[in-house]
């Protein structure tokens, strides 16, 4: 069965959640105390893998409301996980073939549990095919089976075969047969027989499950007697279940050879899956190893066998203990050892991990979502909690549900995220703001410029070059604003570490040019990537606005600010001061209160770029020097 949609009422945080709809794989998203863990939590007790986490308890229903229910719960205890399943269509054949063709209408199943722990199923039934059914089966004479197609029930069936007066021994087969109903329902029977074993098992896992790295195996035993385990330990009999050995195995002094091949075997298969999907370290090993207790360690490692988990780092040549590897890496192992030994038993599972890799990197939450969906998806449901945007698919969004912490409502799980507050759908933003950088503003050639301005001298300056067949920008670079020099280093590592061919082209300081230099240094910019435009104006410094003659730069500006000029400027008075147009124009601007004092460097590269005629004023030395510039960018493709 396939669990479609689930509801959470009436438990902690959540009176009532909503009705989810779920996903192959779904991602429930929302910021710390948002009720994120109490709604897997309660989905995990309508039938939890592990038994002893199965029943609700009164003491996690909702507090404001708690003292009014516990007079109420002997008589009416409360629902608190209503569940929608899909059979798949060899269970519905499998049901069908017990009961007759048509027996379920629909391939729907509802399940719900409450504060008395009982499973409650309800789903449509047609009990004519079952009367057809057995009917078939028994082989009748044609007369009784006419009469008795009539039936629409077994029952009716039942009692209209007791009441002939001279039944064959077909018939009288066929009346043994059906009487077990006068006890017990079909639909009792499809729930007790097929129902029951179609149910998926639900999997929670959380940091509190990671392995240990040292385990006191005697003191491990008296937890599993007295029923005392905790989720670490589970993990821990998990990954000893996969080695085909129990505690007692580890305890005896015989069959070592068999033992340590055991525990090798495990632990190269762990290895090798772990790798399959951690990028963040392809050195590192998984050892096992068991020795004898030393009485000076803390109880209670300092009696009887103590199992080790150690990692080796084969480029350092040194182990460590597990627990002194990063709790990522830890996590992300635990994991793997539990959930290989639970499919190990090849049960129809649904995986509840809760904020799964919250101490992993950036790109090791990547690996684990490209787990998600290359080794869990394709044979169980997932369902994962999660507050960071590195663990959202933004080529997947329909798998999203936003979790929100409501005044007066509590926990409301939702796949409509415009509703939502803005730390509830940041991840969301966040994510997709990451996959727009990464497809729409990155390509394998990136010109890193320092604002929007750049961006639109740059494309008319090339049509115009192109106009007159010299040399324009090549079109496989991708233009990217930094918003200033003092963000390239920013920049150049974030791309930089995408392996992608990158060039500046901007004017910097001295103190910018030993970041360059720096950035160089580390392998992450070129020795050649830097471009300065004084470089081809012939002048110590510049902006890329030197590239047009200073009179035609200036009719810009007196196009662009019409309104805020009471008289135009004029090339006398910006002659003095900085070599760059735009400084002194910056300086003429403050001095004289024009605009507030402010000049925006993107005001003129706007009005050219929605007047493009001004392009035909170009001067010859403005195309040349374009043009120059232009291939000096090129070749750093």
């Amino acid at each position: 069965m396939k669990l479609t949609r689930a509801k959470v009422t009436n438990y902690k945080s959540i009176e009532d959640s909503g009705c989810v709809n779920i996903e192959n794989v779904t991602c429930l998203v929302g910021k710390n105390e948002s009720g994120k863990t109490a709604f897997v939590q309660a989905i995990e007790k309508l039938n939890p893998a592990e038994v002893s986490k199965q029943k609700f308890d009164t003491m996690d229903y909702p507090r404001k409301n708690y003292s009014k229910y516990k007079d109420d719960h002997n008589t009416s205890p409360a629902i608190a996980v209503e569940a929608e399943f899909q059979l798949e269509d060899d269970e519905l054949k499998e049901i069908e073939a017990g009961f007759g063709d048509g027996v379920l209408p629909t391939h729907q199943v509802n399940v719900t549990k409450g504060y008395d722990n009982k499973l409650c199923w309800d789903f449509e039934i047609n009990e004519q095919p079952v009367v057809n059914h057995f009917l078939s089966k028994a082989g009748s004479p044609d007369e009784i089976n006419k009469q008795a197609q009539k039936s629409e029930n077994c029952l009716q069936l039942l009692e209209m075969l007791e009441g002939l007066p001279d039944a064959p021994p077909s018939v009288s087969t066929l009346i043994t047969e059906l009487s077990k109903y006068k006890t017990i329902t079909v639909k009792q029977q499809i729930i007790d027989e097929y129902l029951t074993r179609y149910l998926p098992k639900f999997v929670y896992f959380d940091e509190y499950s990671s392995m240990e790295g040292r385990i006191a195996i005697s003191n491990l035993k008296s937890k599993l007697e007295n029923k005392q385990l905790e989720d670490s330990d589970r993990t821990f009999l998990s990954l000893l279940s996969l080695a085909g050995m129990t505690l007692n195995d580890l305890e005896t002094e015989e069959g070592y050879e068999r033992r340590t091949a055991n525990l090798e075997a495990a632990a190269v298969r762990i290895t090798d899956e772990v790798f399959n999907f951690w990028s963040q370290n392809k050195q590192l090993e998984v050892q096992f190893d068991l020795s004898s207790a030393s009485p000076a360690d803390p109880v209670p490692y300092n009696s009887g066998k103590i199992f080790h988990t150690r990692i080796k780092n084969n480029r350092h040549r040194a182990s460590v203990s597990f627990s002194e590897r990063s709790r990522g890496f830890v996590w992300f192992f635990s994991f793997l050892a539990y959930f290989s030994q639970l499919e190990a038993q090849d049960r129809n599972l649904v995986l509840l991990l809760d904020e799964p890799g919250l101490s992993l990197h950036a790109k090791a939450q990547n690996d684990f979502l490209k787990f998600i969906d290359e080794r869990l998806a394709p044979k169980h449901q997932v369902i994962y909690t999660t507050h960071s945007p590195f663990m959202v698919d933004p080529k997947q969004l329909n798998r999203v549900r936003t979790v929100q912490d409501i005044d007066g409502k509590g926990t409301v799980v939702s796949d409509d995220v415009v509703r939502n507050d803005r730390d509830t759908v940041f991840p969301l933003q966040a994510a997709l703001g990451y996959e727009l950088t990464q497809t729409l503003f990155i390509g394998p050639n990136c010109l890193l410029v320092e604002g929007s301005s750049d961006i639109i001298y740059l494309q008319l300056l090339s049509e115009a070059v192109a106009a007159a067949n010299k040399t324009e920008l090549d079109v496989r670079w991708v233009i990217i604003p930094v918003g200033g020099a003092d963000k390239i280093s920013t920049f150049v590592s974030l791309l930089g570490a995408n392996q992608l061919n990158i060039a500046v082209l901007i004017d910097v300081s001295s103190g910018d040019k030993q970041r360059i230099k720096n950035l160089q240094e580390n392998q992450l910019l070129g020795k050649n990537s830097m471009i300065q435009i004084g470089q081809i104006v012939k002048s110590s410094n510049a902006d890329i606005e030197d590239l047009f003659d200073p009179e035609f730069y200036i009719q810009l500006v007196n196009s662009a600010y019409a309104q805020e000029l009471k008289n135009p400027i004029a090339m006398k008075d910006v002659e003095k001061g900085s070599p760059r147009i735009v400084k002194r124009i910056e300086a003429y601007f403050k001095e004289n209160g024009i605009a507030d004092g402010s000049f925006s460097h993107l005001r003129p590269a706007l009005y050219l770029l929605k007047d493009q005629k001004l392009s035909d004023a170009f001067g010859e030395k403005t195309i040349e020097r374009a043009a120059q510039l232009f291939e000096e960018i090129n070749k750093r493709i």
